[in-house]
């Protein structure tokens, strides 16, 4: 696994430092023990999460869809008895935020956090609440940070997304094969999650004629994308890799339809849900032809069993249209509870993070990649099958059928996945 050498910290350490020292003065001292949050009736989880703000369109679905296969779960029976219960803070995609709200969800007893959002907001909650020494678990973080895979740093943190830095690397495959000789730029979120991806395709052997930065959450100003563009246009950029949340990809495409720029997109798949960049304004016509990239069968695809199990469990207990993040939520909710099964009736944060480590790998999930969890690794999935938005606004596979790529957060080589998915257990139910 390649390690990652953060040029800056995205945050000021000294205040946060102070803040978290205030709020850690109200944590019981009983939230560093195995068994906090679970009692013969119930398991107290934790999300922190943007569900308003600049960055919050399409990630504020996530905790919900994923609450809503909690209750399905629940009315189900709920695991070994117990009953799941998801309390979701607001960070704003803040990181002083994020680490506030984190430690305010110790505070009410959680048992483990699970799907937090964001490279920089886990990176800081997992230093200032000191998670490798409380035990904590952070399951399944809402992010692709390769580093977040080394278990030596993060002991009780799970991914679950490929890494930014295997996408990278698989989009480095496309581009050669596709658009051989184009000028290549990129636009990156200036954290980890966008090192991660300039690192991915640096190992991709891609050369990059233009390379823009961006501070998290500038995307809000306009003049921030009208520069993107401009630069981009000047340096006769013909293909641009865009790393960043939705927000700033709608910026993006927005900007350059207004300004004729008409390079080929190719999008991160956290930035690229089609239902949360037409809410921002992006139009179908700026979508067409966008080429991201899913380790999730497509949301539109009502032939997998996960998609129309997923869509049922929604129209019951959730809102609003279905959409890849819905889908993402509900699948983190399932290895969430599955991993809650495997770790048998006496449920201990110990024996959790053991189960994830020794049986993760036969977790039932809509991935089309299997989990690659292991003793000495607590990296998630390995690959992505590539597509293109339609005019419809609908994922289309290149090769017209899921065709997934696999490889590592390395020097590996990107190798066409011969994984099957297994069969979805009945009712989607942990087993």
């Amino acid at each position: 696994m390649m390690r990652l050498n953060r040029s800056k910290k995205a945050i000021t350490l000294t205040a946060l430092a102070a803040s978290v020292a205030l709020v850690a003065t109200m944590v019981p001292a009983q939230a560093s023990t195995d068994k906090v949050g679970v009692t013969s009736k119930t398991i107290k989880l934790g999300i922190s999460q943007p569900t308003t703000g600049p960055a919050s369109a399409g990630y504020n679905k996530v905790a919900p869809a994923m609450n809503s296969y909690f209750k399905y779960v629940n009315d189900n029976g709920g695991i070994n008895g117990r009953k799941i219960e998801l309390i979701i803070k607001n960070d704003g995609y803040v990181v002083q935020r994020a680490v506030n709200e984190s430690a305010a969800l110790v505070d009410e007893g959680v048992f483990a956090l699970v799907g937090s959002l964001g490279t920089a907001n886990n990176t800081a909650v997992a230093e200032f609440l000191d998670l490798k020494s409380t035990g904590l678990p952070s399951l399944f973080v809402n992010t692709g940070f390769s580093g977040f895979s080394v278990k030596k740093d993060y002991p009780t943190m799970f991914s679950l997304f490929p890494s930014y830095y295997m996408e990278a690397k698989i989009f480095s495959e496309y581009i050669k094969k596709n658009f051989p000789g184009k000028k290549v730029g990129v636009i990156y979120q200036a954290d980890d999650f966008g090192v991660d991806a300039l690192a991915g395709l640096a190992q991709g052997g891609i050369t990059l004629t233009e390379k823009i930065a961006y501070a998290s959450l500038s995307q809000g100003t306009p003049s921030v994308g009208q520069s993107w563009i401009t630069k981009l246009k000047t340096a006769n950029v013909e293909v641009v890799i865009f790393y960043g949340v939705p927000s700033a990809v709608a910026a993006a495409l927005r900007t350059a339809a207004a300004l004729a720029y008409k390079p080929q997109w190719i999008v991160t798949s956290v930035g690229s849900d089609y239902t949360t960049l037409t809410g921002l304004g992006v139009t179908n016509a700026m979508l067409d032809g966008v080429v991201t990239g899913s380790f999730l069968p497509a949301p539109t695809d009502d032939a997998d069993p996960y998609v129309k199990l997923f869509k049922t469990i929604h129209t019951k207990y959730g809102t609003g249209a279905f959409d890849s993040n819905i889908l993402t939520g509900m699948n983190t909710a399932m290895m969430t509870a599955n991993a809650i099964k495997a770790a048998g009736p006496n449920l201990t944060r110990s024996g959790l993070i053991r189960a994830i480590e020794t049986k993760g790998r036969t977790f039932a999930s809509a991935s089309l990649t299997p989990p690659t969890y292991s003793t000495t690794s607590h990296a998630g999935y390995a690959g992505f099958w590539l597509a293109q938005i339609n005019s419809s606004g609908v994922m289309v596979p290149e090769s017209g059928k899921y065709k997934v790529y696999t490889t590592d957060a390395g020097k590996g080589a990107v190798k066409v996945s011969t994984y099957k998915r297994p069969a979805m257990p009945a009712k989607g139910l942990p087993k």
